[in-house]
């Protein structure tokens, strides 16, 4: 009986605990696809809270400024291309699973895929 009254304690403690919010932070390659065809490129992401900011582009030497919004497991990216410069998107919304982030951009026009880029080795 006291078996069962603290397994049943476990299994509710457990089940109350806070879900761990999305940590999307790091360098990711990108993946754009519309029926123009498919734009690839990379996109570096620093966090805090649920606020993001970073940039995405064809490259880190050609960086688009971002912010995001993360509620959950969902990321809404918002561009901010420099005077001059177009991006591949004005807004994109995902979801976050992983090392893995799916979505569509400006609404309806194509999706996106953003992939986690593996941690490099650190120079000596």
């Amino acid at each position: 009986m006291v078996g069962r009254l603290l397994l049943s304690m476990l299994f509710f403690a457990l089940s109350a605990a806070p879900v761990r919010a999305a940590d999307v932070t790091g360098t990711w390659q990108v993946t754009i696809s519309t029926p123009g065809g498919a734009i690839t490129g990379m996109a570096s992401f620093r966090q805090s809270g649920r606020t993001v900011a970073g940039w995405v582009g064809p490259s880190e030497d050609d960086p688009i400024p971002i912010t995001g919004n993360l509620k959950g497991n969902k990321l809404t990216i918002k561009t901010f291309p420099q005077p001059g410069r177009t991006a591949a998107f004005d807004k994109c919304d995902v979801t976050v699973n992983g090392r893995k982030m799916v979505g569509t951009i400006d609404t309806n026009k194509g999706t996106i895929e953003f992939k986690k880029s593996a941690p490099t080795a650190s120079r000596r």
